[in-house]
């Protein structure tokens, strides 16, 4: 879902052409558009909506997973970034920019209202709608933004009022937030909205916005590897980093500040995902990383996914 987005990057520092991260995009958005839309078992998505994973071959559902809110909301962001990049005035990006917009109007928000005015995580074709629903402060802050701006299937104010009623407003190692343990939640909607400025009535409350909310929430993070309680071998102020990613046998999520899962293991993309917010932290402890670990983290696509050196693991892993 973040494959579109990337590429607008690659072609802006000159590592791909925009040639061909136009035709990489049209190729992938037509995809999306022409797939199969239906109940059916085996179809790509239903109601605008994408199934959480896609067989690589054929395109369509796999593994009888959920029909996915916020892998389609991730999916989208992209789509609407791309819409935005491909501006110039010729028929491949227009017709990009045509295909965002129909990607976009077609999903149908209230439909995943199944408990309304909270959206459901998802729905099967074999069950129905699953019995969770979005609700306090996470990555899914996207999929609310996208279906209170829909012009075809917009969510009513009460929805974001829901999303934002069970926040939990913590401090931790001298900063104060909304809690969200693994990094991520703080990460993702911030890859295509900045929050600088913008305020809802709780940070108005609060006195900050969400571009500060993460900030701080990274803060504690590196403060509580700093601090190190569970004696973790090399936590220090470049070294750290808990979020979802990899760990020894298994993949999980991991958070700090308030702990969550703490195993010793920290991933790359933990401190990568908050340069916005930390550049010169982040950078500080991507450079570590990658001078101490550099033969057993870094590879043929750069930092891989974790690693723990307490347990001598590094993942095989590109996340």
């Amino acid at each position: 879902q973040r494959v579109d987005t990337a590429l607008t990057v690659g072609s802006d520092r000159g590592w791909i052409s925009r040639e061909a991260a136009r035709q990489r995009v049209r190729t992938t958005l037509t995809f999306f558009f022409k797939s199969p839309q239906g109940p059916e078992a085996d179809a790509t998505g239903y109601k605008g909506f994408y199934y959480r994973f896609l067989d690589m071959q054929t395109g369509r559902r796999t593994w009888n997973v959920e029909l996915s809110s916020i892998d389609t909301a991730l999916l989208l962001a992209g789509v609407l970034h791309v819409q935005q990049y491909f501006d110039q005035d010729n028929p491949a990006e227009a017709e990009i920019r045509a295909l965002a917009e129909a990607l976009y109007r077609r999903v149908d928000w209230r439909w995943m209202q199944v408990r309304p005015p909270k959206i459901s995580h998802g729905w099967r074709p074999e069950t129905g709608f699953l019995p969770y629903d979005w609700r306090g402060y996470s990555e899914a802050m996207i999929l609310y933004l996208l279906a209170l701006g829909s012009s075809t299937s917009p969510v009513s104010g009460a929805a974001w009022e829901a999303w934002t009623s069970t926040y939990a407003w913590e401090t931790h190692y001298g900063h104060a937030f909304v809690v969200f343990p693994p990094l991520f939640g703080h990460q993702y909607t911030h890859t295509w909205i900045d929050f600088r400025g913008l305020q809802d009535a709780f940070m108005r409350d609060k006195g900050i916005d969400y571009f500060e909310n993460s900030r701080r929430a990274t803060l504690a993070n590196q403060a509580y590897a700093i601090a190190n309680p569970q004696g973790w071998q090399d936590y220090n102020e470049n070294m750290w980093g808990l979020t979802a990613s990899d760990i020894p046998m298994d993949y999980t999520a991991r958070g700090a500040a308030p702990v969550l899962n703490d195993d010793g293991t920290v991933a790359p993309t933990a401190p990568g995902g908050s340069f916005a917010f930390t550049p010169h932290m982040s950078l500080a402890a991507l450079r570590h990383m990658y001078d101490a670990y550099r033969t057993q983290l870094w590879g043929s696509y750069g930092f891989k996914d974790a690693f723990n050196p307490s347990a001598n693991w590094f993942s095989s892993s590109y996340l």
